[in-house]
């Protein structure tokens, strides 16, 4: 099956979508790339959330949550 995300807000919500796949990931020990920046410090840069990767976590699943985008 093929997808193209040819609208920025399309791009945009997989970015975030990616972000909170990368986290996750981050979480269980392993990393998307380990030459850029963790997802985990990217969210908390761009969103401005505080705390440990659970609850960062936490905090961008309310965000997702709250603009009405279904990540599960």
């Amino acid at each position: 099956m093929n997808i193209m995300l040819d609208k920025p807000e399309e791009i945009a919500v997989a970015r975030l979508l990616t972000l909170r796949q990368g986290l996750k990931m981050e979480m269980i020990g392993l990393r998307l790339t380990s030459k850029a920046p963790t997802c985990y410090s990217i969210i908390k840069k761009e969103f401005g959330f505080r705390g440990n990767k659970a609850k960062v976590l936490q905090q961008l699943e309310n965000f997702l949550e709250e603009i009405g985008l279904d990540y599960e």
